[in-house]
């Protein structure tokens, strides 16, 4: 008999990296919306922001932890008192997680901070503490650089935080460097450094193209949750998507051993609201969310397609809060023509000059790339059945 399959939970981390690329910049109403968003499709924790790094992540803070009932909520801190000091003023305790960021390679260490291992372990010993003296009781520690580091680094910074109350060791691999099976080794040995005490959790960039089956290598490697953010919006060229990770366990998750909470019908609402504050941002060829995602225009595709949609069609618009397009381009087929004259309870034959002129003039004889939709086709055949009735 199979295992029931493990529960993750999902950590949404839109408003916080995904802002942080350029042109995403939102107002703190905006990140309210999309935030109660992730929270009506089953995002466990949402990313608010950095609270010490602008006035309005700071307020977006304050209000989003005025409004979550159900999802928790996490601000981003540095390795000192002062910003969990802020973090705190912005949006209280309760339900509230603070992820302090810990320096995660001798790379940041000496390049970036400038300081050593030993003082980099002692501000996490510090500010775990101080967190915990503030009255946090939901503390993750944020391992930036993490697939760059040393084990003789993150092992003691993991270690140092589990003995101070870390809840949720974050393995992040920040430059998108590793591939699938040197991310799941790496995530087994902080397992091992958790101790069973704290949550692992990932964070994966996509500068390799890796950071989906990055993060399915983690959970397979025993990883509790996984932070995504929409669309896969964030630095340089993004995160996991959370939506492509949703698609994954929805029709694989039985078979990968690992389910979560998302309702993917909600999806694409969320990220409409994502669009109404900084544009649209997914590729046309973009999975779930991309303008072609759901829509075809090659005939051969097209003919199977009018008979049953199973035939190209794997992942379902309609799971996704998408709809099915039939376009009409000039690699459309003769097929759609008469698809839609049957469907105005006008059958014909391949050949028939009517349909043959509609054909030529308005599929084959298309000069650009330039589609119509099949209502659009449609509302051609109509004018012209219209006018050969009439003569």
């Amino acid at each position: 008999m199979q295992p029931e399959p493990r529960k993750i939970t999902v950590f949404d981390s839109t408003l916080r990296d995904g802002e942080q690329a350029p042109g995403n910049a939102m107002t703190p109403q905006e990140k309210l919306a999309i935030a109660c968003a992730l929270e009506a499709i089953g995002v466990s924790t949402v990313e608010a922001g950095f609270p010490s790094s602008s006035p309005s992540d700071f307020e977006a803070i304050r209000l989003i932890s005025q409004a979550l009932t159900a999802a928790s909520f996490t601000s981003l801190c540095r390795a000192n008192r002062s910003d969990v000091e802020i973090a705190a003023d912005a949006g209280g305790v309760a339900n509230h997680q603070v992820e302090i960021m810990a320096v995660g390679s001798e790379i940041h260490l000496e390049h970036k901070r400038g300081i050593t291992r030993a003082e980099a372990v002692h501000e996490i010993q510090d500010t775990f503490r101080h967190a915990a003296a503030l009255g946090f009781t939901d503390t993750s520690l944020g391992i930036e650089d993490a697939t760059r580091g040393s084990d003789e680094l993150l092992r003691a910074l993991c270690e140092t935080a589990v003995d101070n109350g870390c809840g949720t060791l974050v393995v992040a691999d920040t430059t998108g460097c590793m591939v699938p099976e040197e991310f799941a080794d790496l995530v087994c040995r902080v397992k091992a450094w958790a101790a069973g005490t704290a949550r692992v959790s990932v964070h994966c960039h996509d500068d390799l193209g890796l950071s989906l089956p990055n993060t399915l290598a983690a959970l397979t490697a025993g990883a509790d949750e996984v932070q995504v953010t929409l669309a896969g919006i964030g630095e340089r060229a993004g995160n996991t998507a959370l939506e492509e990770l949703a698609a994954v366990l929805a029709y694989k998750g039985d078979r990968l051993g690992f389910v979560c909470d998302i309702k993917t019908t909600g999806l694409a609402e969320a990220y409409d609201r994502l669009v109404d504050a900084i544009g649209p941002v997914a590729a046309r060829a973009k999975s779930v969310f991309g303008a072609n995602a759901f829509s075809t225009q090659a005939g051969i595709h097209q003919a199977g397609m009018l008979r049953n949609p199973v035939t190209y069609e794997f992942v379902e618009p309609e799971m996704f809060g998408r709809r099915r397009n039939i376009l009409v381009g000039r690699h459309s087929g003769r097929n759609v023509v008469k698809h839609v004259f049957e469907q105005l309870g006008q059958p014909v034959r391949t050949g028939d000059p009517l349909l043959e002129e509609i054909y030529q003039t308005y599929v084959a004889e298309r000069s650009s790339g330039e589609c119509v939709t099949i209502e659009e086709l449609r509302a051609v055949v109509e004018d012209r059945l219209a006018g050969t009735v009439a003569r």
